[in-house]
């Protein structure tokens, strides 16, 4: 017994090499895996045993994966010279699936690519950042109002595309991508408040004028859920009912009734966290929770320890994205947020959420280890 406890330490020191040999950060990479795994163990029961579901979300992991690993062998220099191509690639695609896309559920967001469904909003959540990143990192800060004025260019104009689809929640979470990169690029409170002021006079002109009615009517039942019970009301309604009847322990796998029973709407994708909420209860949030901020932590450490001002402006607004994702769509599931149809990052059924996050992983695995071999 002894012995396999003396070979265990040097196992582990070995199984560290490994990841580090091909830029794979071992603590990152475990919590991500975890994650996932969470997200098929819920998805299998949200979709009411579907196993074919579970074996296309299979795929889907296999491709993040493969690419998160790919992306993590790529250095943070080869990025900064790329920012440009990045952006420019991301945004046509953004433009051609707002006129060409494919329409499911709407909405005109996806382009179909050899049977698959990519949705180039999702692209857009580190196109954002790496473009800022590259930008900042060749300007002197902190930030002037010429900067501030290319920056709003820059998360704008993708940001209206993707409201435009209509897609409001991937396009306050791109909104809020660009504006992280300028919070950890030294902007000032004086402009964040200036900025969320001008937001607070600008909501009467959205409300009347950008808005789609069924955005108006998320916003509304939002307010009073109540007032449409069977109607708008009725996504969030279920949704509470879900998230309180699990209690403390849960239902148990596979016995949430609401989704069993087909009460709670889109319990596969954006309504996922109400299932687990459900059938794993408060102990099962608290371990899904604990698993998100573990991630967005090592994130943040990964941001403060970069080499260079490009590697720690992308790493600090890559977290800060994934965070964002994360709040939202719990938000909006216990009613503390309206509805804007959000999926719950590695966890809730889809390809293109899963993909973009797994090569934002990949993007910090790259900063974390090419700083140890610049240091060593």
């Amino acid at each position: 017994m002894t012995k396999a406890w003396q070979h265990k330490p040097r196992l582990l020191a070995k199984c560290t090499d490994f990841l580090n040999k091909y830029h794979l950060d071992p603590l990152l990479l475990i919590m991500a895996l975890l994650l996932m795994l969470y997200g098929l163990i819920i998805l299998y029961s949200a979709s009411n045993q579907d196993s074919h579901l579970l074996n296309k979300q299979l795929m889907h992991a296999a491709l993040a994966i493969t690419a998160m690993t790919i992306v993590a062998q790529i250095k943070p220099t080869t990025w900064q010279r790329s920012a440009i191509l990045i952006y420019a690639l991301s945004l046509t695609a953004l433009i051609a699936a707002s006129f060409l896309g494919h329409i499911g559920k709407g909405a005109q967001r996806w382009l179909s690519i050899s049977g698959f469904h990519v949705q180039p909003a999702e692209l857009m959540k580190f196109a954002i950042p790496v473009l800022l990143s590259w930008y900042y990192d060749r300007i002197i800060l902190p930030l002037s109002w010429s900067a501030l004025g290319t920056s709003a260019v820059i998360i704008f104009l993708p940001v209206l595309l993707t409201a435009k689809q209509p897609d409001l929640g991937t396009a306050i979470v791109l909104m809020f991508t660009g504006l992280g990169v300028l919070f950890f690029a030294g902007l000032s409170l004086r402009f964040i408040l200036n900025f969320a002021g001008s937001c607070l006079i600008g909501l009467p002109v959205l409300w009347c004028y950008c808005m789609h009615d069924y955005q108006r009517q998320r916003i509304l039942t939002f307010i009073n859920p109540e007032r449409d019970p069977l109607g708008a009301g009725y996504h969030i309604i279920q949704s509470k009912i879900a998230i309180g009847s699990g209690g403390i322990f849960g239902k148990g796998w596979l016995a949430g009734t609401q989704s069993q029973l087909h009460f709670l709407p889109e319990h596969s994708t954006d309504f996922i966290f109400a299932v687990c909420s459900e059938e794993f209860g408060f102990v099962g949030n608290i371990i899904l929770l604990s698993l998100y901020l573990l991630i967005v932590l090592r994130g943040l450490y990964i941001a403060m320890h970069a080499q260079n001002t490009f590697s720690r402006l992308l790493a600090g607004s890559l977290s800060l994205t994934f965070f964002l994702s994360v709040f939202v769509n719990m938000g909006m599931v216990s009613g503390i947020l309206p509805v804007v149809g959000l999926p719950l990052p590695l966890v809730s059924y889809g390809g293109s959420a899963l993909l973009t996050s797994m090569l934002s992983f990949g993007m910090l695995m790259s900063i974390k280890t090419n700083r140890q071999l610049i240091t060593t």
